[in-house]
């Protein structure tokens, strides 16, 4: 199968070509990697469609000057290409996020090997990294978690390896479950359960924690529900926004209740962490 490499040049880089990853996972785009001020995109040649790639761009018109080129490569090539500047990732000394192409000997004190195909969630992205830190930080051992929008399943994970009793990783794409899924067998999960939905999935459910990377919009849409999904004294992580939407989800977390504990900033990008 013949892929497409497109090589896409964004000014000011940050943080739009994590903006643009995110619009072109959408599209079916399989890959992608950073270099030189420069964001890679791979792409089948049957899963790729011009109309909705130029609207993809056209999105940030205004706000970056964008500009591309791209080039025809064989499968195999696009795979080598790609793995071979997909870069482990690192979090303080605690932490080796790897994929099973990597051929690494690390001292960190835990490693988890993620095949990241179309899901969100290696680490690289800000706010995995905080949220990630967040975990290895956290008292959550015999905790019950909701990781929602849980993209390769990486949180979940971690929150399995700190001791967490049980773990409902929920996403809303098909191919981020079996990708979760395929992941927890490879790191030898034995307590992630892999759902298939929204937030109308886990009604009536309640939990210790809950990690929510998503955006912002459906963070707003969602917090009546992690508000009461929350044991009392729970804990809620929110990220996958920006620094400047902070303070409205603060104002309308304190709506319902939830105590503003602390949060963490990375490049832009924010986390917060509420109390019940």
């Amino acid at each position: 199968m013949t892929y497409y490499q497109f090589k896409i040049n964004i000014q000011p880089f940050t943080p739009w070509s994590e903006i643009l990853t995110a619009y072109l996972g959408e599209l079916h785009f399989e890959g992608f990697y950073e270099k030189s001020e420069a964001l890679y995109a791979f792409v089948s040649e049957v899963h790729f469609n011009e109309v909705e790639f130029s609207n993809a761009l056209a999105s940030l018109k205004g706000k970056v000057e964008i500009d591309y080129s791209f080039s025809e490569l064989p499968h195999q090539n696009w795979n080598s290409i790609w793995e071979s500047n997909f870069e482990p990732v690192f979090i303080n000394k605690d932490l080796a996020i790897v994929a099973p192409f990597h051929q690494l000997e690390t001292s960190y004190k835990r490693t988890i090997v993620i095949e990241p195909k179309m899901s969100f969630g290696t680490g690289h992205h800000q706010t995995t990294y905080m949220m990630c830190e967040a975990i290895l930080e956290s008292e959550i051992e015999e905790k019950k978690i909701l990781d929602m929008g849980s993209g390769t399943g990486v949180l979940a994970i971690l929150a399995e390896i700190e001791g967490a009793r049980e773990i409902l990783a929920v996403d809303i794409e098909p191919w981020s479950v079996e990708n979760c899924k395929k992941n927890a067998l490879d790191n030898k999960c034995e307590k992630i359960t892999s759902l298939l939905g929204d937030i109308d999935a886990v009604v009536n459910q309640t939990f210790d924690v809950i990690f929510a990377n998503i955006n912002k919009n459906i963070l707003i849409r969602h917090l009546p529900f992690y508000e009461r999904a929350l044991n009392p004294d729970g804990l809620l992580y929110l990220s996958g926004f920006f620094d400047s939407d902070a303070d409205d989800l603060k104002r309308e977390s304190a709506k319902l209740g939830l105590s503003f504990s602390r949060q963490n900033k990375r490049e832009g990008w924010c986390m917060l962490v509420f109390k019940k």
